[in-house]
């Protein structure tokens, strides 16, 4: 060591000192903040004495003036409120139809207890403290103002400090493990399909109240009748004086970076009336702050649900759209544009008129580095060392139109269409120790066009018919162009592929290219009807049919010297490089359902009859298949008391696959993967169980949700891989060896005054079968997550939210056995400062471990300060700083069912940018 340096143990002890020094001074800070409280409990009755549930406990501390404490009694009418010591509080006592008790307390250092009874009274109660959570029904309504401390700026910002909802890690929002897709608001849908538009853009000082809306009806006559558990939609209230008249923020800035100057402009304008509504969210920027992701769009499906989601069967369309290798959080420069406008009209009550309209351009440079070990050592393939950079390009465009007539209660018809086009392309540079350098380019323009029609209609009180049908139209036409090295008077790696495949190889390169075209229609319609045997019951029958073809026409070739195309002849599969396949499939059923309530008991035992037909025709030949099923299903859900249900649920599925997979001509996945399909494919079929627990409790702030889940596979439809080098061709088979599936999710939250804790926890066990080089094997995966976390909410004091990340993955692949354990502990941090500064800062530290591997890790530090002479002030100024420490690169450790990679990600440098924000 030379003189001068530093030893990289010391400083791996020294930060290690600093980062259990911090996490324990702010464990024992919470300690101290716990241990500083006291108890107000008792029980609220009313004036005979029976014990009232849901009535509110608020108390207000009398020097501040703000909200201490509140909670929601019980079913035996118990309350407890977390307090300070030595403080005088207003306790405010209040029930729906009851008049409210307004008291005083002066507490002291020991608990106190008090009971109250509320009476009836036909005056006019005077005005009642907002509860900060309020139950009605099966709706939690969150009061805004109880959550904020003056550091929100967007939606998010307050969604992720309420009870009971999070905002995941991709910017959506959950509710008891579940992704909310529906979010609107006063009542209106906003931009239907994915919440995250919402939460990153609706600016926070214009909310008033958030409404969870748990087993949510889209349709009224049907929310009786159906089971809709698992439906959940956000509705956000907008505060007074909001309403006709545009509120928003315009959001500017600039910056320096060590190859590009940076940019930003964020507009993002909101206008409702009680007749319409227009929203306009736009993004310009190089500095990475994606609005939407390529996988965002792609995933936005406009409100659309399957008539037959429940029917049991599910056939794939397929998706051959560019699979491109960056995540746009990782990349090496970003440049991303988005304009995006939503409306609502209602030309009067009994129509409402909707829609939306996003365009999202990017553009990304990336590059990784990965080390590969292909699974079951000892089969010949060798170990491969890769780089690859990537030019990649997106143009995504979405417009979605809904009609809604409700002309009485007894009638609803609705109408969606859903078109969505894009224009992708990417240019990868890929170096591999095995195979030397290679150049790909990919290109796909395809479009998609989505229908839904239905009809809801209420006879009488005892009948009620829906009709429901979707139709999807897609096409998709990828273009794959690869070129490898060649040395045509030495044996290269791909010489042996290359040669198999019929290539000519006395050119200096492997020139190869792929035209595929994948037209797909699709029609999914149901005709459900409802009889009301009386309040507790009700006997359903459905008469459903889906229906499906696609069209699948490939070709590959050789472009040579002088600019021709040849094409090859293969010395297997014989000789086929070129695909003409059409494929039609039927689904004709019939469903059966009985629903019924006893006690705390709701039962909905019930089956379908299926009658299928395959049909797919390539080369002049043809295969037929049918064949009639009976896929039963069954669900129980035991309401154990309010706020807290045990839900099980049991399906068979039966799955089909898509045209692709039963093509027999060969098509490139990529260079150094290669398939030809199985035209005698059939069905597999899957027994499906999970059960559900979740509790939501307001008297002892504590809130839990677990899932566990079961699936096994039978006749799977599973791979046959063989390698030459790292070069791997597959096909198909249906397989009677089973595959398993078991997870476990739990959650639990505890509020302790102003801190929240939380506990994640995720178990995942699979066992699939695998076949390479002609051999079974059994994978089997074990995941096993713990995420324990703690959160402070004060009003004036600086607040941090801390999370540790513990996770272990064990893969057992046949012959090859890894390990990966990542910890990763992160802090956030926001101080709201004499109501004028804002202080933001999130740190993470990330540490990945492999079984006979050193250990890796990497740290990022984002903050931000901003300044606003006032809450009411109309500009704020802001300098933000990402990637502060100047971290070149992140690291990933994963496995699949062929191979152990660990790969580094290059990410952007630092970057410094100054804003400017004014407020509509």
């Amino acid at each position: 060591m030379e003189e001068g340096e530093v030893s990289p143990n010391l400083i791996k002890r020294t930060n290690h000192f600093h980062m259990n020094f911090k996490f324990t001074s702010i464990l024992l800070f919470f300690c101290l903040v716990v241990h500083s409280q006291l108890k107000l409990e008792g029980v609220v009755t009313d004036s005979l004495e029976i014990p009232l549930q849901s009535a509110s406990v608020v108390a207000i501390n009398k020097a501040t003036n703000g909200l201490e404490s509140y909670g929601l009694t019980d079913e035996k009418g118990k309350y407890k409120l977390k307090l300070k010591g030595d403080a005088g509080y207003k306790i405010q006592v209040s029930s729906i139809g009851l008049i409210t008790i307004n008291d005083t307390l002066q507490t002291k250092d020991v608990d106190v207890i008090r009971d109250y009874v509320l009476r009836a009274d036909i005056v006019l109660d005077e005005v009642v403290v907002k509860m900060p959570v309020v139950v009605r029904g099966d709706t939690l309504i969150y009061n805004a103002d109880s959550f904020k401390n003056g550091s929100e700026r967007k939606l998010e910002d307050i969604i992720d400090k309420l009870p009971g909802v999070e905002i995941n890690e991709n910017g959506q929002i959950e509710v008891e493990g579940k992704v909310v897709n529906k979010l609107m608001v006063n009542g209106k849908d906003f931009f239907d399909g994915d919440t995250k538009v919402g939460t990153k853009n609706i600016p926070s000082n214009a909310v008033d109240k958030i409404q969870v809306l748990r087993n949510y009806a889209e349709v009224g006559q049907l929310s009786g009748v159906r089971n809709n558990q698992d439906n959940f939609a956000i509705n956000i209230k907008l505060k007074q004086g909001k309403e006709s008249f545009w509120f928003g923020n315009v959001t500017g800035g600039f910056g320096d970076s060590p190859d590009d100057n940076l940019y930003l402009l964020q507009p993002k304008l909101f206008y409702y009336n009680p007749k319409y509504s227009i929203n306009v969210i736009s993004d310009l920027n190089n500095i990475g702050e994606v609005a939407l992701t390529r996988r965002d769009i792609r995933g936005f499906g406009g409100g659309f649900r399957r008539p037959s989601s429940r029917s049991g069967t599910s056939i794939d369309l397929g998706d051959n759209s560019l699979n491109f290798l960056t995540n746009q959080r990782n990349a090496l420069k970003i440049e991303s544009k988005l304009a995006s406008a939503n409306f609502s009209y209602s030309p009067k009550q009994s129509l409402d008129l909707s829609g939306f309209l996003i365009y999202n351009n990017s553009q990304i440079l990336s590059n990784e580095k990965s080390s590969i070990r292909y699974t079951n050592a000892g089969l010949g393939i060798p170990d491969e060392a890769t780089e690859q950079s990537n030019t990649e390009r997106s143009s995504q465009g979405l417009v979605k139109l809904s009609v809604s007539y409700k002309p009485n209660f007894n009638n609803q018809i609705d109408y969606d269409v859903l078109a969505r086009v894009s224009d992708d392309s990417q240019f990868k540079n890929n170096t591999s120790s095995v195979l030397g350098v290679t150049t790909q380019f990919d290109e796909v323009t395809p479009y998609n066009i989505n229908q839904n029609l239905s009809y809801y209609y209420t006879l009488n009180e005892k009948n009620i018919f829906a009709f429901e049908a979707q139709s999807v139209t897609k096409n998709e036409d990828p273009f794959y162009n690869a070129v490898l090295e060649n040395d045509p008077d030495a044996l290269d790696p791909f010489d042996s592929t290359a040669n198999a495949l019929g290539l000519d190889s006395s050119l200096g390169t492997y020139d190869l290219a792929q035209n595929r075209k994948i037209m797909s229609n699709q029609l999914d319609a149901k005709l459900d009807y409802y009889y009301l045997i009386g309040s507790k019951s009700n006997i359903n029958f459905t008469l459903g049919t889906l229906l499906s073809q696609q069209q699948f026409n490939s070709s590959i070739f050789q472009f040579l010297e002088n600019g021709s195309e040849f094409v090859p002849l293969p010395t297997f599969n014989e000789g086929l490089v070129t695909n003409d396949v059409d494929y039609d499939f039927s689904d004709l059923y019939l469903g059966v359902h009985y629903r019924f309530r006893t006690g705390k008991f709701t039962i909905t035992p019930g089956f379908s009859i299926h009658a299928y037909g395959n049909e797919n025709t390539q080369f002049g030949l043809s295969i037929e298949n049918n064949f009639i099923k009976i896929l039963p299903d069954f669900e129980t859900r035991i309401q154990l008391k309010k706020g807290e249900s045990l839900t099980f649920n049991y399906n068979m599925r039966n799955q089909f696959t898509d045209v692709t997979r039963l093509a027999r001509g060969l098509v490139f996945n990529s260079y150094n993967s290669l398939q030809f399909g199985e035209p005698d494919l059939q069905n597999a079929l899957s027994h499906n169980l999970s059960l559900l627990y979740s509790s939501f409790n307001l008297f002892n702030y504590t809130n839990v949700f677990a899932r566990a889940a079961y699936t096994s596979n039978i006749d799977q439809i599973r791979g046959l891989t063989n390698f030459e080098n790292v070069i791997r061709t597959s096909t198909y088979f249906n397989s009677n060896f089973a595959d398993e599936n078991f997870n476990l999710f739990g959650r639990i939250q505890r509020t302790f005054g102003k801190v929240r804790t939380s506990l994640n926890t995720s178990f995942n066990y699979s066992k699939n079968n695998q076949f390479i080089q002609q051999r079974q094997s059994v994978n089997e995966r074990f995941t096993q997550t713990y995420t324990p976390g703690v959160r402070t909410n004060f009003r004036v004091a600086p607040n941090v939210s801390i999370r540790y990340r513990y996770s272990i993955t064990n893969n057992n692949q046949g012959l090859r056995e890894t390990k990966f354990i990542t910890k990763a502990p992160s802090i956030e941090f926001d101080a709201y400062i004499v109501e004028k500064i804002t202080v933001k800062s999130n740190y993470s530290y990330t540490v990945q471990e492999q079984s006979g591997e050193a250990s890796q890790s990497f740290q990022i530090w984002n903050a931000s300060v901003a300044y606003r002479k006032d809450k009411d002030t109309k500009w704020e100024y802001e300098i933000k700083a990402s990637n502060l420490l100047n971290v070149s690169s992140q690291i990933r450790n994963s496995a699949n069912s062929i191979s152990v990679f660990n790969s580094t990600t290059f990410i952007q440098p630092r970057f410094v940018t100054i804003r400017a924000v004014y407020q509509l």
